[in-house]
Order: structure tokens, then sequence, then C-alpha cells
């Protein structure tokens, strides 16, 4: 093992910054949680996971304070990280008791753009070349978080709390429009009133159709590939009909490429075409209109400062900006 994962580090004995904000946003939708208590569907649950989680927090601050080391450090930085795939799908549990917004979205994507480039998209380029670049790119959007963030854990270890701050902040300022926003994006919605009326520009509200039905059916493409059917493998196990205004897709990975930016050309160009393929993708495989990709890239700026500026002003070390 590298002796310098195990090196001892100076630190404080409170909570890391991710974790601090991890804990806010547990008690935010906690409390959010007994509002809607009665029209939830397993709310009691809901808290115990929650309560799970806190205590899961607090084990690995103190087996951080009994071994003080990168190892450690880096070990209570990936939990909260991979703690995302729970959080993810739990706003579908608050925001499955609203009714469904989508019909509003299609039909702003009819009038900008005067169809549906989710649509049309995959229906012009269905071929290989096209689909398994494209489904790459989708594939790889953890895998370059997780790229980035052992980049820094190797190469700025005293940035690496703050990278990891940035990004689960601002997965959740995103969470947290989803929760009361309630798009579950064209892969769900176009199934859901069926392609004639898609096609005839018929855009029914559905109410609280999707607080019944998750049922995602396979997306467009080359069916019979690698990184088609890998994308399809995941999306079965935690996609819901939810969070797909704006793309959090293209917004995380462009937070990804910016702070990529800061530290190193070399990665920065190495990410880049995944970050191409990512963004189009999310179009190409019908998981977002094409409004919800272009806000998710202006937002992605706005939020990354908000992240920047909530670190700089909570904790103390000044890093980049």
């Amino acid at each position: 093992m590298n002796l310098k994962l195990l090196e001892r580090v100076e630190t404080g004995k409170g909570l890391f910054a991710v974790e601090s904000i991890s804990l806010i946003y547990n008690a935010l939708t906690s409390i959010l949680i007994l509002i809607l208590y009665s029209r939830m569907d397993h709310p009691g649950i809901m808290l115990l996971e929650r309560l799970g989680i806190v205590a899961l927090t607090f084990a690995l601050m103190y087996l951080y304070r009994a071994y003080p080391c990168r190892l450690t450090a880096f070990l209570r930085m990936v939990v909260q990280m991979s703690l995302l795939a729970y959080w993810y799908p739990d706003t579908y549990e608050f925001n499955r008791v609203f009714d469904n917004l989508d019909h509003i979205f299609a039909a702003m994507e009819q009038s900008l753009f005067e169809c549906q480039p989710s649509v049309e998209f995959s229906k012009h380029f269905p071929s290989i070349w096209f689909s398994e670049p494209l489904n790459m790119g989708y594939f790889f959007y953890y895998p370059m978080m997780l790229i980035l963030v052992v980049y820094y854990f190797i190469n700025h270890y005293m940035k690496f709390e703050k990278v990891c701050f940035v990004l689960v902040t601002s997965f959740f300022i995103y969470y947290l429009f989803y929760l009361l926003v309630p798009v579950a994006g064209p892969q769900f919605y176009f199934p859901a009133i069926g392609m004639d009326r898609v096609n005839a520009c018929e855009f029914l509200p559905l109410g609280d159709y999707f607080n019944y039905n998750v049922l995602l059916f396979p997306a467009p493409g080359y069916e019979h590939g690698f990184f088609y059917n890998l994308v399809e493998a995941s999306q079965e196990v935690g996609e819901r009909p939810t969070a797909a205004f704006p793309s959090s897709h293209v917004a995380i990975s462009t937070i990804v490429m910016i702070m990529s930016s800061k530290v190193s050309r070399k990665l920065t160009y190495f990410l880049l075409p995944f970050y191409i393929l990512l963004c189009l993708a999310t179009v190409y495989i019908q998981a977002h209109y094409l409004i919800d990709s272009i806000v998710g890239f202006i937002s992605a700026f706005f939020v990354y400062r908000i992240a920047v500026t909530m670190y700089d002003k909570w904790f103390i070390t000044p890093t980049f900006k």
C-alpha cells in the first residue's frame, strides 16, 4: 500500500465541509418529509434511512479521529459522494406527490424548436456509430467525477476537500429544485402519452400519473451496443421519473470541466470528449428535453459560484475560485 495514504495529517476533530452540507440537506429534506408526511408513500422508512446516514457520517468522523490519515479522509469524502446514488432517486419520493409538469416543458420545446429534438436526433442518427459513442459519454458521467476527485486527491490534496464540497453541494442545489419541480423527461413522458400524440403536438397533462407508474421503456439507439446496454442497465437500477429540468448531467459535468481547467490542461483535454458526448447524449437517449440541457449548462456556472462562495465563507482554507 502507498505509505502516503497512511501519512498522518493535521486536522480538526469536527465534520468535514462535505459532511456538514450533507447533514444540512438531510435536515431540510427531513423537515419536508414531516410537512408532507400524510401524502408520502413511506415517510417513516425515509426518516429512518436519514438517521442511518447521520450515524454513518459520525462513525466515519470518529474513525478518522482514531486514525487521522489520508486514507480515512478519502473514505469519508467518497462515502458522502457515494450517497448521491441514494439522494437522487429520493427526489422522486417528494415530487411524485405533485402534478407532473412535462406537458409544459414538451410544449415549450415544440414552441422553441418547432419539433421535439430528443425524437428527431435519435431518429435521424440511429446507427451504432452515433449510438455507441454517445452512450459511452453518458455512461462516463460518474467516472468523470471520480477521475477528477482522485486527481485532486493525488496531486492537489489541500484542495481535495473543497472539490468534493463543490461537487456535492452542486448536486444538492439541483436536488432541492427537483424535489418541488416534477419533470420526468421524454423517456418517461412520451411513452406515457403515446408517440401519436407527440407527433400531433398534443401534450397532455398527466396529473399524478408518475406516482403510480415508473416503467422506463428502452431508449433509442443501437440496441446491441455495449455502452447502450450499460446505460440501460444502470437506468433500470437507479432511474426514476424525476429530475429532468434542468439537466444535472450537463450541469455537474460542466462543473467538473470548470474544476479540471483550474489545475490541469491535460486532464481537461482528456475529459473533454466524454463531456461533449455526454451533453449530446442527454438529448439523444431522450433522458432530457433540449431546453433541460441548455439550462443545465447555463445554470452550472451560477451553481458553481454559489458552491465555491459557500465554502469560502463557511470554511477556512482559501483555494481556487
